[in-house]
């Protein structure tokens, strides 16, 4: 019976949950074609001009370059975002432990934390993409977008770990590496995997400031930089809109990999 009313629970709170989407998403577009309405519709294009270019860039591809597809794009952002999430993650991870769970090095590496933290990423963009290559100055940019926020997250998480856990598993003979790996790197897991949401939404607007100082058509933020030059602000916002897609699916899927991961390691982050 229990089961039964639990479940029952779980999908009315779904129901919810997606009818107040739903309608979110409706009053967006609703006030969206309104500021258009009242904009200049040649520059600010209605919802509808907009999700027709999507459709035509969907199907046919890009109409002023022939040949390059929407996917060809989105592939390309994607695999700098994977590239620099994951220069941010084995970076940020040990770092963050080293300096959650030893004070000395916390207080000697926070000013230089604290002073590179507030900066932009897209203050790094111009400077990343000429002393990098075309392609990995983006992959810069998403580094540092995503380093500090899991980093933060990583040292918030590991000095909110109750220390009698740490003194239980050195009075029965742990070692520091056993209790660094056993102890302190699994109480973190939520706090980690926060970051790395809060990151990859910061990820895809550093692809995009990135993308616009590239000098080949390279991706889904130098297109949209590419359709404002051509005019084509429909297309434009195609592309803006195609960028939102890929946060929202991304920042999902993170939040359900959490999920999984923080239910395998017995955390509950409800």
């Amino acid at each position: 019976m229990k089961l039964r009313y639990d479940v029952h629970n779980k999908y009315h709170r779904f129901a919810i949950r997606s009818a107040v989407t739903v309608a979110s998403l409706i009053i967006f577009i609703y006030v969206w074609w309104i500021a258009a309405m009242l904009a200049n519709k040649s520059v600010l294009p209605t919802p509808y001009r907009a999700f027709e270019a999507l459709l035509h860039l969907i199907k046919d591809g890009d109409p002023v370059q022939k040949g390059r597809t929407l996917w060809s794009l989105i592939w390309l952002s994607i695999l700098k975002l994977g590239k620099g999430f994951g220069l941010a993650f084995i970076t940020a991870l040990p770092v963050g432990l080293l300096l959650g769970n030893f004070k000395l090095f916390r207080e000697f590496f926070s000013p230089w934390i604290e002073m590179m933290r507030p900066i932009a990423p897209i203050a790094w963009a111009p400077i990343f993409v000429i002393l990098f290559t075309v392609g990995n100055g983006p992959v810069m940019v998403v580094f540092i977008g995503i380093f500090f926020p899991l980093l933060t997250n990583i040292i918030f998480g590991v000095q909110k770990i109750d220390r009698t856990l740490v003194d239980a598993a050195r009075t029965l003979g742990a070692s520091d590496w056993q209790i660094f790996t056993k102890v302190l790197a699994p109480s973190a897991v939520p706090y980690v995997m926060n970051g790395i949401k809060t990151g990859l939404g910061v990820g895809w607007m550093c692809i995009v400031a990135a993308e616009l100082y590239n000098t080949t058509l390279s991706g889904v933020g130098y297109y949209i930089k590419f359709m404002i030059d051509c005019s084509r602000y429909d297309y434009a916002f195609a592309g803006i809109i195609v960028i939102g897609i890929l946060g929202f699916l991304t920042t999902g899927l993170a939040e359900c990999l959490s999920r999984v991961v923080s239910k395998r390691m017995g955390v509950d982050i409800r």
